[in-house]
């Protein structure tokens, strides 16, 4: 009978990219050959409890992109093969130990409840694999920061900040390894599905999207040296980042920080050299402080659990909210009484794509004016966002809706931000075109 070859797998999820990734680091520090595995599961792409589906068409395609580069990457870069599967990860790793011996699965650790029920349903299926995890998608590596236990993370954003920039050093990217020798490639037929096979819609890309950009490492570091060395836009980055129309008002990074194929790591690093080459300001820092912003999310995540996904949120607040099924189409429609609101709607449903500031507004008043069950516009906006983090979205959909991390639990004046962030409409302009009485 023929023997199995032995293999360490490498699990892929959030972790989309070979540089400054500490499960290939681990795994070819080992004597075995390396494989690597991605699943496109289908429950990705079916209706969550609230009607939307967990993945629409325009994070799907941005995702379809980022896999094909990985696949590409990995196998000019380090001769490993990249094994992709339209199945659930259950199904698949029991038949490819048919097939290889495993060794051992190094994955980037998750620990929302989802994917955690995974990875617990893989294991059952092989009892005799090693599963090494690895935190990599922080910028304050969890065993750096200066609390005893996730449960010591304060509630106020500011004190976790200044004490963790006090306390932890940034640590350097990890290396690209070595590549494996060629013979440790492997044969695989399964090609990456495209939109339609995922249930989705195909789509040609809005002219006047804020995110035109494709999906994958190399698109990321293509978007780095642009915002930050053809342009120096990095260094104006605090005072545009509240801005509304075309790609350069933000460093758009979100989208390859929320699928890892960038690193907050290779970030700072990128940072800090256009500090001493160009040079260093309150926009520098601010990225960094956005970054650790996104730090902190995970960690109120790793902190409270489930309870970012109820109803009261990390307060436990007994709130009054309503589900009325025509405030909602009409809020997802753009079809409310307030302009900048519709605009920001309009946006996403076109693009996958919304500012910071739009984020903020549309949520205010979803939760705060509407005084819809907030939850709801959070799957909304999963579904939607090109740049879904599970941390992020529903973190800020929290501190947005009275049950979060806010300590002045604010309520946006919708007219007044419009008044201030798109002084001359263009932005309403460009997304509601000639509608009468924008106020």
């Amino acid at each position: 009978m023929h023997e199995k070859q032995t293999y360490n797998v490498i699990w892929f999820r959030n972790d989309l990219r070979v540089f400054d990734n500490y499960s290939i680091e681990k795994a070819r520090k080992e004597n075995h050959p390396t494989l690597a595995v991605y699943c496109f599961d289908p429950r990705h792409f079916e209706k969550t409890k609230f009607g939307f589906k967990k993945i629409e068409k325009y994070r799907a395609q941005f995702l379809i992109e980022t896999v094909q580069n990985l696949q590409k990457n990995l196998k000019e870069k380090l001769n490993i093969s990249l094994l992709i599967f339209h199945d659930y990860p259950e199904s698949v790793f029991p038949k490819l130990s048919e097939k290889y011996h495993f060794q051992k699965i190094f994955l980037q650790k998750e620990w929302t409840q989802e994917e955690a029920e995974v990875q617990k349903n893989v294991h059952y299926h092989l009892p005799e694999v090693e599963f090494i995890e690895t935190y990599d998608q922080f910028l304050f590596h969890p065993e750096d920061i200066p609390y005893e236990s996730f449960q010591n993370i304060p509630e106020v954003y500011t004190q976790f900040r200044k004490k963790a920039e006090y306390h932890v050093n940034i640590r350097p990217p990890a290396n690209l390894p070595q590549p494996q020798p060629k013979e440790y490639l492997v044969e695989h037929t399964t090609q990456i599905p495209k939109l339609k096979e995922l249930g989705l819609d195909e789509f040609e890309k809005d002219s006047r999207t804020a995110f035109p950009f494709h999906g994958g490492e190399e698109a990321a570091d293509l978007r780095i040296q642009h915002y930050f060395w053809d342009t120096c836009q990095l260094q104006h980055y605090k005072k545009t980042r509240n801005g509304l129309l075309g790609p350069d008002y933000s460093s758009k990074l979100s989208a390859w920080l929320a699928n890892g194929s960038i690193s907050a790591r290779k970030i700072y690093w990128e940072v800090k050299k256009f500090e001493k080459q160009v040079v260093k300001n309150n926009s520098t820092y601010w990225l960094i402080f956005e970054l650790i912003w996104r730090d902190y999310f995970k960690y109120i995540s790793l902190k409270h659990g489930n309870k970012i996904f109820q109803l009261g949120g990390i307060l436990n607040k007994n709130l009054d909210w309503n589900q009325d099924k025509e405030i909602l189409q009409n809020w997802i429609n753009g079809e409310t009484d307030e302009p900048f609101v519709n605009a920001n709607m309009k946006e996403i449903a076109a693009t996958g794509f919304m500012s910071n500031r739009g984020r903020q507004n549309v949520n205010s008043f979803w939760a705060k004016e509407l005084k819809q069950d907030w939850r709801i516009g959070a799957a909304y906006l999963e579904s939607m966002l090109v740049d879904y983090d599970v941390h992020s979205n529903w973190g800020n959909w929290m501190y947005n809706s009275g049950v979060g991390n806010d300590p002045r639990d604010r309520k946006f004046n919708i007219q007044l931000q419009a008044k201030r962030y798109d002084p001359e409409k263009k932005y309403l302009q460009t997304w509601l075109g000639g509608q009468k009485e924008l106020f």
